[in-house]
């Protein structure tokens, strides 16, 4: 980023005109090596969202890390208010407690109307989220999810798994969102707030529920890009992926089928002010 970037970035979240207001949410655990990049490569996604209207925040979450992620966190934080950080209690395992429970704690930090969620190992591109607040405006949308399946060169045995997640997802839930594992998407705030992300694993469920919520989803293209720093928090295979994913596939058509509406309304009562009796 070149200095005149640095200076209008350091600006960002004080005064940007427009009614919208994005929060985005990046969890990490153990990322120290990526958080400059990752702020940096914001901060100019930011410039541009900001001359559509849209005010910008960027809240990472360090979920428990044992490294200086949050040290590096709170440096970048210093003369930029854009840049927040929100700490979670180090697990007795030193694992974290997960990228649901992180987005969850993201969320109720939040001040935007749209919330979007990216991962802090600088996979996804913050580019795309220029488009994809386009998109929502467009598509009259309530979130857009972003698909880097164009993109990804996985191995046999990821794209396998990949394969019989999205069949039995679709099988037992009608979920047709093709990556629900991309965790770079943009949705409205109302939305946001009734995951229930505190539950482990809800992240890779978030377009379908959702849509369970009344919900418009859209999908759109998005970078995905090799990891250069860190190592990845997740496991592989069998065992790792494709079982724990069939039986939270059950627990969320179990959760779908006992969700009761919640809107309502309060009545005005006889006698107050301005009421007839």
């Amino acid at each position: 980023m070149d200095q005149g970037a640095l200076q209008s970035a350091a600006g960002l979240g004080e005064g940007a005109a427009g009614g919208e207001w994005l929060s985005l949410i990046a969890p990490a655990h153990n990322e120290q090596e990526n958080i400059g990049p990752l702020v940096a490569e914001v901060a100019l996604a930011f410039l541009q969202l900001e001359a559509m209207g849209v005010r910008c925040e960027l809240i990472v979450v360090d979920d428990g890390s044992t490294d200086g992620t949050r040290a590096a966190v709170l440096a970048e934080a210093r003369g930029r208010a854009f840049v927040r950080c929100v700490a979670m209690s180090r697990t007795a395992a030193g694992k974290g407690n997960g990228q649901s429970a992180a987005f969850y704690a993201g969320v109720r930090a939040s001040r935007g109307s749209l919330v979007a969620t990216i991962d802090a190992d600088l996979q996804n591109d913050p580019v795309d989220l220029i488009k994809m607040v386009a998109r929502l405006r467009e598509s009259g949308a309530d979130m857009v999810q972003g698909d880097r399946s164009h993109a990804r060169k996985d191995n046999a045995v990821r794209r396998f798994t990949s394969v019989v997640g999205r069949f039995f997802r679709g099988l037992i839930l009608a979920d047709a969102v093709r990556d629900t594992g991309c965790s770079l998407r943009v949705l409205k705030r109302e939305f946001a707030v009734g995951l229930p992300l505190q539950l482990r694993g809800m992240h890779r469920f978030i377009p379908v529920t959702v849509a369970d919520l009344g919900g418009r989803v859209v999908e759109m293209d998005v970078s995905h890009r090799p990891r250069v720093a860190g190592t990845t928090k997740y496991g592989f295979g069998i065992w790792q992926r494709a079982i724990p994913g069939l039986i939270d596939c059950f627990a969320v058509r179990y959760m779908r089928n006992r969700r009761r509406s919640v809107e309502s309304v309060e009545l005005p009562l006889a006698g107050a002010a301005g009421v007839p009796g």
